[in-house]
């Protein structure tokens, strides 16, 4: 009976139960029925979505593939002209400059190729190749003048070479005046400047990193090498701890970056400079142009390649007799100063080219190669680095030797007698001024001077 009687018995809890899960299950399939509804594509989407990242994704890594490749094919093809010799690296900053060239005034005609001007976009060029006559003629004269002033053909060109030049650029003035027209003179001007800007920033800079090339390889390869070393450790710093923004033009440049790479490229440096100063054929002048890595080239030192010792004197904290020293090149200590100015003024050149680049909303300045942009979006800090490493080697460390039988030979041959006079008096001021001879002595001579006058 308590059997039969279960049949009946309802039982409400369970009941409920079983309603309230029915009626989970039924929302959570009308809202998804209503997703469906409302976003259709929605799994297409999604799959879209992972596909582009997936696209993006092969995209990031042939770049990274192609810009590697071509990275170790620049350091192959630079490193073999470095050892072929002089001549070869010549070569490479002649074709640099050149493309570097043409990419800057492309960025100012890119506006306006609609206007077909084709003799303002030439003259570009004449400009181009009279600047390099006139700069690259300048220093084949003065370092090779020993070949050029005995070749028969080479001497006149030498002997007036300025004046050719300036002809050369006056007939382009002339042609670049007589060819402007109305409704175009806006471009014209725009182009002639731009040229006379671009030969400025990038001809004449190369100008003077040849003349390191000639002066000897170490004036070349140092300051290559010390901009190449800071841009790769302000990477690696800038990645690792770098918080701080450093210039709004390069938003990726930190300080921590840009201080942690000024180390790291003073350390290099001095560890570099000690490793070439042991090859006379990077320390050597330009003296034969057929010399190369193998035949090395010879030649005195300068002294800022002898190692010295300096001691220090006794400190007041220290026992009697302590004394501190150190042995090392000038060279080294030279070494910082230019580790200095790669470090901290030369990416200065690539946030100008950065303020550039952003001034005509483009990413790079051409496409010469691959993965790496143009060109000048490799040389931009390279160009102000090549131009101080000139002017500081002749101003701290270039040797001007004279010799003593010469200058002899030119006072007595071609000075007359008032001349003789004048050059006695300088020397008697001149060994006063530096304390090498009693001041009377100054006095005596201009009265015999003036009496024997």
């Amino acid at each position: 009976m308590t059997g039969r009687s279960r049949r009946g018995v309802k039982f409400p809890h369970i009941g409920r139960r079983s309603s309230m899960s029915e009626a989970s299950e039924d929302g959570s399939k009308a809202r998804a029925l209503a997703d469906i509804q409302e976003n259709p594509n929605g799994a297409g989407n999604n799959q879209q979505h992972q596909q582009q990242q997936l696209s993006d994704y092969e995209k990031k890594k042939a770049n990274f593939l192609e810009r590697t490749l071509w990275t170790l094919i620049m350091i192959a093809v630079f490193f073999a002209a470095l050892f072929m010799g002089h001549i070869y690296i010549v070569v490479i900053i002649t074709a640099v400059q050149i493309m570097s060239f043409k990419e800057v005034i492309a960025i100012s005609s890119g506006a306006s190729r609609a206007r077909d001007i084709q003799s303002t976009k030439s003259l570009n060029w004449y400009w181009l190749a009279i600047a390099m006559y006139f700069l690259h003629g300048e220093s084949v004269i003065y370092y090779f003048k020993h070949i050029v002033m005995v070749d028969r053909v080479l001497l006149p060109l030498a002997t007036h070479h300025r004046f050719i030049c300036f002809t050369l650029y006056v007939v382009g003035f002339v042609f670049f005046v007589s060819t402007l027209k109305g409704g175009h003179l806006k471009f014209q001007f725009t182009q002639f400047v731009w040229a006379h800007m671009a030969l400025f920033l990038i001809v004449g800079q190369s100008h003077f990193i040849m003349n390191n090339v000639f002066d000897g390889l170490i004036w070349f390869f140092l300051p290559a090498a010390l901009v190449i070393t800071n841009d790769i450790f302000a990477y690696i710093c800038g990645i690792t701890f770098g918080r701080t923004q450093l210039i709004k033009l390069s938003p990726k440049k930190t300080v921590e970056g840009f201080l942690g790479a000024w180390v790291m490229t003073v350390l290099f440096g001095i560890l570099l400079t000690h490793i070439l100063m042991r090859s006379r054929f990077f320390i050597c002048p330009a003296t034969d142009l057929g010399a190369n890595f193998f035949t090395g080239l010879d030649c005195e030192p300068n002294p800022v390649f002898i190692p010295q010792t300096w001691t220090t004197p006794e400190l007041l904290f220290f026992p009697p007799n302590t004394h501190f020293s150190i042995t090392m090149a000038p060279m080294q200590i030279h070494t910082f100063f230019w580790a200095t100015f790669a470090s901290l003024i030369a990416p200065f050149g690539g946030f100008f080219a950065s303020g550039l680049k952003r001034t005509f909303k483009i990413k790079d300045f051409g496409h010469s190669i691959p993965g790496h942009g143009g060109i000048t979006d490799r040389m931009d800090c390279q160009f102000i680095m090549g131009f101080f490493a000139y002017i500081y080697y002749h101003t701290f460390i270039a040797q001007y030797k004279v010799d003593f039988d010469e200058v002899l030979e030119i006072v007595a041959t071609r000075l007359t007698i008032d001349d003789h006079k004048k050059l006695l008096l300088f020397i008697a001021k001149y060994l006063v001024n530096h304390d090498a001879i009693d001041p009377s002595i100054v006095n005596a001579v201009e009265k015999s001077l003036t009496a024997g006058h």
